[in-house]
């Protein structure tokens, strides 16, 4: 059984940090990629980034520069680096892991970008 456990969220002044993290209960190799998704208030979810199991990343174009998706092989654990936040990223982050035709989500966390 393939769970998601993420961690890392909060409240954070504009311009800060968070790192975000997505543990599995499984081997991530076992994943053809992982992602992050956000779902800000009122609107839908939508994807930030993506690392597949080469390293290989991609982001959106609203976080590219801002935001860093990583990957700890020992750990089963993929990151989301995110500074110089905003208000405009105050969402429920998502993590997802993808294994051929299934997808799995995380639970979803609270970032909250406020002064």
């Amino acid at each position: 059984h393939v769970q998601l456990v993420e961690s890392g969220g909060g409240l954070v002044q504009p311009g800060g940090s968070l790192r975000l993290a997505c543990a599995a209960s499984v081997n991530i190799f076992d994943f053809n990629f992982m992602c992050w998704y956000l779902q800000a208030p009122g609107k839908e979810r939508e994807w930030v980034a993506t690392i597949i199991s080469t390293g290989s990343t991609n982001y959106a174009r609203s976080v590219k520069g801002r935001f860093t998706i990583s990957r700890d092989n020992a750990k089963n654990t993929v990151y989301l680096q995110m500074n110089s936040l905003e208000p405009e990223d105050t969402a429920v982050y998502y993590c997802k892991a993808v294994a051929g035709i299934y997808d799995y989500w995380g639970q979803g966390l609270q970032v909250t970008v406020s002064s």
